[in-house]
């Protein structure tokens, strides 16, 4: 065998060719035209030993700029927090890294218990009654709330702030389309919802108000303003959430949420270039039976046992498609896993450490950014532990200064707020030392 990677031999071809009763791989192809056929060489590299392809691969990953290397104040969605060992221990656990679909419950119950143990805890996290085994990220839980929404209204109308995520409002778009739905964008007022402008665009079509707390500049939306138009009109109020801001603020449902949904990527989620993430939703017990996806419930068995199963989850999610609640019938039940056994790990009190550790080291942050001459504030909104700054040039020209400090320097918002012109916006997690953000501060002061 020349390449050890290919498990493929040659006699194990001629087995299958001879199973299949034909004497070479070319007659597999016999129904396309001879003069169709590609004849020559591909335009692709060479082949190589398997030690030559590791090195080489190694020698492409070295490319990559991880967390072990660089300093990052990038955040956007995706933030570096210190994970607890004990969430890739569990977690690499092979009952549960090799579990998908939990079916059948009598031979799946810690699968299922920890699924139960996620819902509850997010639950608890958003004050609200019940919610989901997960989703697969925030913003298909964004999207998959509207058109909750939609279909408990009986309307078509959507208004979302222009607060959140970008990409969640790009999901968001592109499951409108398909479903028939109008989507309606809230301008912003200085880093929050114009709640002015919403309450004038909120009428009896309205399906559901969406916004996002913290929202994507970082900054807290009022939610006790916005409640009262989301449900003037019999619509639904749904919130987006930073899980992890849960810690040291008030939950959405004391501001009268009928749908709480978020990223749980800060809950002991790796960032991993990008995904993947695991998503939650959470909602009244009045939606509980249109929640999209499944729900594991807490039963007992014929002996008194305590014990967990799949409930609430319809058929047509997975046979009639054209009368489901949802396209999504499955979860990402690994990583709800790990932010279960994060937040386990950490607790009530850790929970709230932790996130007033954010808080505290993103306003020094912020104080120190602020005495910089020519850095200015963007907003003046309160903040939890992302903010955006005003720049004298171009967010991408700081960037570049930062990294060859070994820095990851926040995030360019002109790529989607070219009306705020040049600024940048930056996240301060636990996991940044006073040091390091100094140096931060010390290398824009040498830039301007």
């Amino acid at each position: 065998m020349t390449y050890r990677y290919l498990p493929m031999t040659d006699q194990d071809r001629e087995a299958m060719l001879y199973t299949i009763g034909v004497n070479h791989v070319d007659e597999l192809f016999a129904d396309i035209p001879e003069a169709i056929r590609f004849k020559g060489k591909l335009d692709i590299p060479e082949a190589m030993s398997e030690p030559e392809l590791v090195r080489h691969m190694r020698r492409l990953a070295d490319q990559n700029l991880d967390f072990g290397r660089v300093v990052s104040f990038l955040g956007a969605g995706m933030y570096e927090h210190h994970i607890p060992s004990v969430v890739g221990h569990v977690i690499g656990r092979s009952e549960f890294y090799t579990a998908y679909t939990p079916y059948q419950p009598e031979i799946s119950q810690g699968e299922l218990q920890a699924i139960f143990e996620f819902q509850s805890m997010i639950c608890e996290l958003t004050g609200m009654e019940v919610a989901n085994s997960s989703m697969y990220d925030g913003p298909t839980a964004l999207a998959e709330a509207a058109s909750m929404a939609s279909a408990v209204s009986r309307k078509g109308k959507v208004l979302v702030s222009r607060t959140v995520h970008p990409e969640a409002r790009s999901v968001l778009r592109t499951l409108a389309k398909g479903l028939g739905h109008e989507i309606v964008e809230v301008p912003h007022a200085d880093g929050v919802t114009d709640v002015d402008r919403l309450d004038q665009l909120a009428d009896a079509e309205t399906a559901a108000i969406i916004v996002q707390t913290p929202n994507f500049f970082g900054n807290l939306e009022d939610l006790s303003a916005i409640e009262p138009i989301a449900h003037r009109h019999k619509g639904l109020f749904v919130v987006s959430v930073n899980p992890l801001s849960l810690g040291i603020l008030e939950p959405p449902a004391s501001f009268g949420a009928d749908v709480v949904v978020g990223d749980a990527q800060p809950l002991g989620i790796p960032v991993q270039f990008g995904g993947p993430s695991c998503g939650f939703f959470a909602t009244t017990d009045k939606l509980m039976r249109r929640i999209p996806g499944r729900i594991v419930g807490q039963t007992t068995d014929e002996d008194g046992v305590r014990g967990f199963v799949l409930t609430l989850q319809a058929r047509e999610q997975h046979i009639r498609r054209e009368k489901a609640t949802s396209n999504i019938c499955s979860n990402q039940a690994l990583n709800a896993l790990a932010a279960a056994v994060y937040m386990s790990a950490l607790g009530k009190q850790g929970m709230q450490d932790v996130a007033n550790l954010n808080l505290q080291k993103a306003h020094y942050a912020y104080r120190q950014l602020l005495n910089v001459s020519r850095v200015e504030p963007l907003f003046e909104q309160p903040f939890f532990n992302e903010f955006a700054v005003k720049l004298p040039r171009s967010a991408k020209e700081l960037q570049k200064v930062l990294l060859e400090k070994g820095i990851l320097g926040g995030y360019d918002l002109s790529k989607d707020y070219p009306e705020l012109g040049d600024a940048v916006l930056l996240a301060v997690t636990e996991v940044r030392t006073k040091a390091e953000i100094d140096e931060l501060v010390s290398t824009v002061e040498g830039w301007v």
